[in-house]
């Protein structure tokens, strides 16, 4: 398992609520997790909030 998703798991709650306030447009279902599906999270999270995926992963690396 790679440091992100380590810190994805571990943290969840506490960074989806920050993600929600920091960028409204991201929906409950924008935000859900499943094992697994990193990629598929960061590359929504990225779409949405118009990041490139290193500034997503950098963002929840400082968690």
């Amino acid at each position: 398992m790679s440091a992100t998703t380590d810190k994805i798991q571990g943290n969840w709650n506490k960074m989806k609520g920050k993600l929600k306030e920091e960028y409204a447009e991201l929906t409950d279902n924008d935000l859900m997790y499943e094992e697994g599906k990193e990629d598929q999270l960061i590359g929504r999270i990225q779409e949405k909030i118009g990041k490139t995926k290193e500034e997503v992963k950098d963002w929840i690396d400082s968690f």
